[in-house]
């Protein structure tokens, strides 16, 4: 999951790793947006990755990537042919610059606070051409995802180096409300200790993110349920939706 605990550089160099792109159903989704559109801003672009792969895929428009983590940063800056900005959606102002925006790897879920998402709204409302569109994905609370989140589900990866990182998410319990809290250990056997992160992310149901929408001035165009194209039910595990500036 994408969200400020890869800040750290050391676990930044881990994120694909854990999350190979090019085993993610979610990356092929959002690359062949970016290939149609013109000018491209990912939105806690991480690693990069998926401008790397458009930009190697032969897009020539502009590619611009966005993320307040400087350790993910500096992996994105290994290729020097897309636009890096260090900073999140208050720091830099775009104006009609862009007409498609993204925001993968359920980043939608790190604003916490009403007035955070309607910042950020506001702020690729104002970043999108007329038309343009914002593209993105967050968990359907109804499948109550973080259930499975527990010690025993702990993935295991193998690094370049050949060793074993463990990675395990802890969940605060009881879970009140749309706000879940969190805790990531990551552990190496030749780390001195296990590095651990804190976590919160907001589930809002489909009827609220179409409600922030409309209040930001998208019109919702499609809904998905899931990576593979069917539309968004009830108990389908994302909620996957393209909205177009329309005021």
């Amino acid at each position: 999951m994408v969200d400020r605990q890869f800040a750290d550089a050391a676990l930044a160099e881990l994120y694909d790793i854990v999350q190979p792109p090019d085993e993610r159903d979610d990356f092929r989704f959002y690359l062949q947006l970016a290939m149609s559109a013109n000018a491209v801003l990912d939105v806690a672009c991480g690693t990069g990755a998926l401008l790397h792969a458009a930009r190697a895929a032969g897009h020539t428009g502009r590619l611009v990537g966005l993320d307040p983590a400087a350790g993910m940063l500096a992996q994105a800056r290994k290729r020097g042919d897309v636009e890096w900005v260090l900073g999140d959606l208050g720091a830099v102002r775009w104006d009609g610059e862009f007409d498609l925006v993204i925001m993968t790897g359920h980043a939608f879920q790190v604003f916490t606070e009403d007035s955070e998402l309607r910042e950020a709204l506001a702020a690729i409302h104002a970043a999108l051409t007329d038309g343009g569109r914002f593209v993105f994905e967050t968990r359907n609370p109804a499948v109550r995802t973080w259930e499975q989140w527990v010690p025993e589900n702990a993935v295991e990866v193998v690094t370049s180096g050949g060793e074993v990182l463990r990675m395990e998410h802890r969940v605060d319990l009881p879970v009140e409300g749309d706000l879940v809290s969190f805790t990531t250990t990551y552990t190496v056997p030749g780390w001195e200790r296990p590095e651990e992160s804190r976590s919160t992310l907001r589930f809002l149901d489909a009827a609220a993110v179409a409600g922030f929408l409309a209040e930001a001035g998208f019109a919702v165009e499609e809904c998905l349920g899931d990576w593979d194209g069917s539309p968004f039910t009830p108990a389908g595990p994302e909620i996957i939706v393209s909205a177009r500036r329309s005021k």
